[in-house]
């Protein structure tokens, strides 16, 4: 595991963090702020870029792409479908209003 710290961040991944902990909502606040402390030490420079485009996107948006109402847009489909659902261990039905 990589420890993120201030020395060993870039400007860019110093940005990112910032704006994945600073969101509209606590819960995205949670989901985008931990993903980002445990991944952007690692994700290089394409990813880093897309996950910043990530973060222009609506947490409404995010949050129903991560658990499956909408689908995820093709150009997001590696960093929602499979690097921040593996991470937080989800399925689409995991957190589905009529799931049971």
């Amino acid at each position: 595991i990589l420890h993120m710290t201030p020395a060993n961040l870039s400007d860019l991944q110093k940005k990112l963090l910032f704006r994945a902990w600073h969101r509209g909502t606590r819960e995205a606040d949670l989901l985008l702020g931990r993903f980002a402390e445990a991944h952007l030490a690692a994700l290089d420079d394409a990813q880093l870029h897309l996950f910043a485009e990530l973060l222009n996107e609506q947490d409404p948006d995010i949050y129903d792409w991560l658990v499956g109402r909408q689908p995820v847009p093709a150009r997001f489909q590696h960093l929602v479908a499979d690097m921040l659902r593996g991470f937080y261990a989800l399925r689409p039905t995991a957190l589905r209003d009529d799931a049971s």
